[in-house]
């Protein structure tokens, strides 16, 4: 989402505890207490993780709810492996999408498995043994990311998104899997996680533990880099991006990745100016990104989805819809280097009654795809040169399935800064900001 206030300090921020969304005990000492723990524990008179014992023991023997002394026993239990109880959730409650990564352990011993209460059960079998949860939710399998080490314990991190507009729905779901027996918050950032705060409070008997956005992207952009995707390098280019026919993806490292500046195409854009883990500077940001190309293609073609949007986008001709450099001019404008090919006027054909007979929902869709995208793609740059930053990375849901976009942005960025500025991409555009709830 687009955060409309200008954020121009640097980071980290400081919230309920939390420095740059870890606990300052895990940042100063390596401590696998992590935001779950925290979650957790912070039901209990503010106390959290070993120091909290006592009191839990306490509350165990105080407390005659069947619910919280499973749970407290629970966390009583993993509070001895200075580890957070299971289930492991983050979840990032876009303007659009929730994403939400669930950690699967795979090294549960016998003893833990009979241990283990049904309910907890009942949720691990649910999540990783379905690829669609009703209608519109998705298990992004290509996505999984596996055999990773967290707090200890080895497992699989699997990749869940559903429509925003569907929330109560989930919210429901987790009351009605009884899922406050086991935790009694959930960590979660992006809007959503203020918007529907009291929601999950009321219906779910759930407190949400709110992270900053940006702070979260950060920290799960550079964990994610560091731990590849399943053997291969996280982040890649384009090279030849101005020559379509011998234009190819390759893999890259993000080994020293500052300074870098990071734009986030959720339903709105923010770009910040990364100067190192824990030092950034929201620079600026556009209303007009992922929400407003989905708006505008729903406007004018009847389309419902993203991907029917792009589906229509990727067999039209924007070319039809917008005005260029050669119908102004008759060819280049060589004395400013503007190809005959630029974008003089988006929708600027569609002035003409003969043009608007004649084109189609798909040129309307590409155009629309076209212009969000260049308009992204140029503030990019001027925020790269004012910044002197050469390392652009492009991240958000956006660019989800989006080739024509990532194409567009890396050309723009090499052809404009003659060769100077790079355009990075991610294999997981829109996930970090859940890494950081789990590490």
């Amino acid at each position: 989402m687009d955060t409309t206030a200008e954020q121009n300090g640097a980071g980290p921020s400081y919230a309920n505890g939390l420095q740059n969304g870890f606990c300052p005990a895990q940042l100063s000492n390596g401590s696998c207490s992590s935001l779950i723990a925290s979650a957790s524990s912070s039901s209990s008179g503010g106390h959290s993780g070993i120091d909290s014992f006592h009191h839990l023991h306490q509350d165990l023997h105080n407390n005659g709810s069947p619910a919280k002394k499973c749970r407290l026993r629970r966390r009583m239990d993993s509070g001895k492996k200075n580890r957070p109880p299971f289930p492991w959730f983050g979840m990032d409650i876009g303007g659009t999408l929730v994403k939400l990564v669930y950690f699967e352990p795979k090294d549960i011993t016998a003893e833990e498995e009979q241990e283990e209460v049904e309910n907890l059960k009942s949720i691990r079998k649910y999540l990783t043994s379905n690829t669609a949860y009703g209608k519109t939710g998705i298990r992004d399998v290509h996505l999984e990311l596996k055999n990773l080490t967290m707090c200890g314990r080895k497992g699989h991190l699997h990749f869940i998104r559903f429509p925003t507009q569907a929330m109560h729905r989930f919210i429901q779901m987790g009351s009605d899997k009884n899922f406050s027996s086991l935790h009694t918050t959930l960590c979660a950032t992006g809007g959503g996680a203020y918007k529907f705060e009291e929601d999950f409070r009321t219906m779910a008997d759930l407190e949400l533990l709110k992270l900053d956005e940006l702070d979260c992207l950060i920290q799960g952009l550079l964990y994610v880099d560091s731990v590849g995707f399943n053997g291969h390098p996280e982040c890649y280019f384009f090279e030849n991006p101005s020559d379509p026919q011998n234009c190819v993806k390759r893999p890259c490292s993000l080994d020293n990745p500052f300074p870098m500046l990071l734009v986030n195409i959720g339903s709105g854009v923010s770009i910040l100016a990364v100067y190192s883990k824990d030092s950034y500077k929201r620079v600026t940001g556009t209303s007009l990104g992922g929400g407003t190309f989905l708006g505008l293609c729903c406007l004018l073609t009847g389309c419902e989805t993203f991907e029917e949007a792009l589906e229509m986008a990727a067999k039209g001709n924007s070319t039809n819809v917008d005005k260029l450099v050669k119908d102004i001019y008759g060819g280049d404008y060589e004395r400013f280097g503007l190809q005959g090919s630029a974008v003089a006027s988006s929708f600027g054909h569609m002035m003409s009654k003969e043009k608007r007979d004649t084109i189609s929902k798909e040129d309307l869709a590409r155009a629309t795809l076209v212009t969000i995208t260049n308009n992204i793609g140029s503030i990019a740059r001027m925020c790269a040169v004012n910044e002197k930053i050469e390392r652009v990375v492009f991240v958000g849901n956006f660019l989800r399935i989006n080739m024509v976009s990532m194409k567009l942005l890396a050309y723009a960025m090499d052809f404009w800064s003659k060769g100077q500025l790079k355009a990075l991409f991610l294999e997981h555009e829109v996930k970090f900001a859940l890494f950081v709830v789990e590490t």
